[in-house]
């Protein structure tokens, strides 16, 4: 059973009529209030009228991260300010921030989003959950909030940080279920260990992550670590935030909130849509959000669309695990690779853990990738040979199978820094 059967089982015909309709409205609604969005439709030729069928979307122009920037901080929002309720951002980190005003109608359909998330993870009224995502402006800490609270959970914002409280707080209070990025999950895993408070003994049972890219593997060695059950979950500060995507308890791929998202794959280079089952660039409308709805946002991450049956009964398309982002692929020498890549084959060596950074710079005229990794206890106790020997075998397997030249620096246990949040995973040092 759903949280909302009505939507989240809806038959396909019945939600597309729905989603024609919310798009009419929402594109009316940004042409009568969003300049930005006149003046593009204006020039495209463009009306609400236009839209027959769902597909006649490729008309509308696509809206960019670089026009939220050039309309910072509200040159976007469509409505008055005194119907603003909240306003979360991005951390701007590559320039002016990206800001997401909120009526109170916007926080209901976020709410109502993340419910069906946690739901779907199993979460239920009862379960004592610890939510470690930043509860600042940041927008996964209060979009956890308002979803396990439409549940009836008992919520401990502890935010994140402060990782042996945490720890302390989770056995004391018993916690059930855990939100927060997966690195930071191995990151309270391992310190537990240490701490002789294993989280294998306490009642935790499910996690919630989300905020960054990670792997299968990764979610093989949190379970593993921490023995519960590792659920995935996608969304983001331009389209409101966690919430847009979940996975089921079938696991495979994360239902759409379709009603809430229309979603398209697009070639990132053509701009053509591609065939269902094929990878390429995500993007997303939003057509029911009020105070800065988007129109066709280009999101840069890279993934695939399916519409067959999900054995849990939910009718929503579902969206396969994100490999990676336009922007984030390194060019190293000529050779696409993505940072997923890299962590996808360092899973395949035993004698590491998914603890790394690459390293990108230039060495004379060749572009030079470092991959610093962490090694096993009991590599290091067997001697530098045993860890030249190691370094070599990680160089040669990713050698072989991407095609990439690679210095391997394999690093102590513990030698990396610790994320709290989003974990650093690149550091491009070529000169731009």
């Amino acid at each position: 059973m759903a949280w909302n059967d009505e939507f989240e089982c809806m038959p396909l015909e019945q939600m597309q009529k729905f989603q024609l309709a919310k798009l009419k409205e929402t594109v009316n609604w940004v042409i009568e209030r969003v300049p930005f969005y006149r003046k593009k439709f204006a020039e495209a030729g463009i009306k609400a009228d236009d839209l027959k069928s769902l597909a006649d979307i490729s008309k509308l122009p696509f809206t960019v991260k670089n026009d939220l920037r050039d309309n910072y901080p509200f040159g976007l929002c469509a409505v008055p300010m005194n119907e603003v309720v909240r306003i979360h951002c991005s951390s701007g980190t590559t320039g002016k921030p990206i800001t997401g005003p909120y009526t109170a109608d916007d926080l209901d359909q976020w709410a109502e989003c993340m419910a069906r998330d946690l739901w779907a993870a199993s979460l239920r009224k009862g379960d004592i959950v610890q939510n470690a995502y930043g509860m600042g402006l940041f927008t996964g800490g209060l979009g956890f909030h308002q979803g396990a609270s439409k549940i009836g959970c008992a919520v401990v914002p502890t935010s994140s940080g402060m990782t042996e409280r945490q720890i302390m707080l989770m056995k004391d209070f018993g916690t059930t279920a855990l939100f927060c990025t997966p690195s930071y999950a191995l990151t309270i895993a391992e310190r537990a260990e240490e701490m002789g408070m294993p989280i294998k003994e306490m009642p935790l049972r499910v996690g919630c992550f989300g905020a960054e890219p990670w792997s299968e593997a990764m979610r093989d060695e949190i379970e593993q670590k921490m023995g519960i059950t590792a659920m995935n979950t996608y969304g983001l500060t331009e389209l409101g935030g966690p919430g847009m995507a979940f996975e089921c308890e079938a696991r495979k791929g994360l239902h759409i909130n379709e009603d809430h998202f229309l979603v398209e794959i697009i070639d990132p280079v053509t701009f053509e849509p591609v065939a269902e089952g094929q990878r390429g660039e995500m993007v997303l409308t939003s057509i029911q959000r009020r105070a800065m709805p988007l129109i066709r946002f280009r999101t840069k991450d890279i993934t695939t669309l399916t519409r067959e049956r999900c054995a849990c009964g939910r009718t929503l398309v579902r969206m396969d695990r994100i490999t990676g982002r336009t922007d984030d692929m390194l060019i190293i020498n000529g050779v696409n690779v993505f940072p997923s890549q890299i962590e996808s084959l360092l899973s395949e060596i035993d004698e590491v853990v998914l603890q790394y950074l690459l390293i990108v710079r230039k060495k004379r005229h060749l572009d030079e990738l470092v991959i610093r990794v962490e090694g096993k206890k009991e590599v290091f106790d067997a001697g530098a040979g045993r860890v030249a020997v190691v370094e070599r075998k990680i160089s040669e397997h990713i050698k072989g199978v991407a095609g990439l030249g690679a210095t391997v620096e394999l690093v102590e246990p513990k030698g990396l820094k610790r994320s709290e949040g989003k974990a650093v995973r690149v550091v491009d040092e070529r000169p731009k």
